[in-house]
């Protein structure tokens, strides 16, 4: 008999929740009961996210040794990421001009809700100029950065950290063993958190369902059917393209990650899977050092399924209010959204806020996000999928071009999972 395993418990859980928030559509009551299982797993989430990233990227930079190795490898990852990115987001623009999904659209009937919060962190983003984005990326307190998740500091801090205990040799020995173990206590908390996912699961979607209900969603099919195409076309052709350039097939990488694609989907959070990803992606061949520090960068650089969402979005809400955007509008729009998608964290509504700030930068009404604030979380689900897809993809790529990529680990982890199945 096949062992219960965390994908069949979260699909339960997934299940659950659709039949008890449809069973109790716009009941406060059993909203209330819901909420706290979902927030409880996000806390939970949030709480080993800092930990794991900061001893994960200072035991994978110390341990290269090497600082121009680490430089060679950090500058060909973010070039990779920010080629890949751009090719998200020029896809995501020709979906939305050639499907056109926001028109023939009655405002009336569409789904409304309260965006004042997105507003108001949009706003402080839209005050804050080029030149400060990449001032902020350096802490003037780390623990105020560690303790507000701000991930582009605590990156930017321990990259610096882990360089200068590779710098400092021995001296650095007993510090970079103390992160070691902190690294690897982390990953046996995750794993003790991971048991909590089905009951997470299942209080995220039936509070989601309870509140919007599903008949409410159905003015805007055409939208989630344009974006949800798009980015399996994305997935499929652009990173399997990708992935047999680097010698893999992208379906072996679905199948490797089946479990944490699956608990993304749920979710919508890819810090939820961000631990067992980086596991997975060791196990799959990939060194831990190029894997520990390719992925936390990648939750930062590498949105793919992000930057579809807000190219399609924009230009739908463009075209709901009848706004024509020119060939020059839509480049400049382009290269707003490649920096404003830079630094967003890998939670749950993040891409939301990055796309009010997008808005408000091009001069398009704030309040049309209202319309599709509704089905953000059914968006959120699949675009979370595909950043998750497109890191982990990163770290083979990224490790096939050091020519550490270690394929005889590759291979028997996908004959364990076809004798598994």
């Amino acid at each position: 008999m096949k062992r219960f395993g965390m994908a069949a418990q979260i699909f339960t859980g997934l299940v659950l929740g659709i039949l008890v928030g449809a069973l109790f559509y716009g009941n406060e009551t059993v909203m209330a009961i819901l909420q706290p299982f979902g927030d409880i797993f996000i806390h939970l989430i949030k709480m080993i996210v800092i930990p794991i990233i900061v001893s994960a990227l200072i035991v994978s930079i110390a341990s290269v040794g090497d600082v121009k190795q680490l430089g060679k490898l950090g500058g060909k990852t973010i070039l990779y990421f920010e080629i890949v990115t751009t090719l998200a987001l020029g896809i995501g623009l020709i979906a939305a001009n050639v499907f056109h999904p926001g028109g023939g659209i009655n405002l009336s009937n569409l789904a409304k809700s309260d965006i004042s919060t997105y507003e108001q962190t949009a706003k402080t983003a839209e005050h804050s100029s080029i030149v400060n984005h990449f001032v902020d990326i350096i802490p003037s307190n780390v623990f105020q950065s560690l303790a507000n998740g701000d991930l582009l500091p605590v990156i930017f801090f321990s990259v610096l950290f882990g360089i200068g205990l590779a710098t400092i040799g021995e001296r650095g020995k007993p510090v970079l063993n103390f992160f070691g173990g902190v690294l690897e206590a982390m990953y046996w908390v995750t794993n003790l958190v991971m048991k909590f996912a089905a009951f997470g699961v299942f209080g995220l979607i039936g509070v989601n369902v309870a509140q919007f209900g599903i008949a409410s969603l159905i003015p805007l099919g055409k939208l989630v059917f344009v974006i949800y195409g798009t980015m399996i076309f994305f997935v499929v052709v652009i990173l399997g393209l990708i992935a047999k350039f680097a010698g893999i097939n992208i379906f072996s990488l679905f199948r490797i990650l089946k479990d944490e694609l699956f608990l993304a989907f749920t979710t919508a959070s890819s810090e939820a899977v961000l631990p067992k990803l980086m596991d997975k992606m060791v196990k799959f061949g990939c060194p831990k050092p190029i894997t520990s520090f390719v992925i936390p960068t990648g939750y930062t650089f590498n949105l793919d399924g992000s930057a579809i969402y807000q190219s399609i979005a924009a230009l739908f809400i463009a075209q709901v209010y009848g706004v024509h955007f020119s060939l020059a509008h839509q480049l400049t729009m382009l290269v707003v959204l490649m920096l404003t998608s830079k630094g967003m964290a890998g939670v749950t509504g993040a891409s939301f806020v990055v796309l009010l700030t997008t808005l408000g930068t091009m001069g398009l009404p704030l309040e049309g996000v209202a319309f599709i604030a509704g089905i953000d979380r059914i968006l959120d689900m699949l675009r979370t999928v595909v950043n998750v897809v497109g890191n982990g993809l990163a770290a083979v790529v990224m490790s096939k071009s050091e020519g550490k990529f270690n394929q005889e680990k590759a291979d028997a982890c996908l004959k364990s999972l076809q004798q598994s199945s």
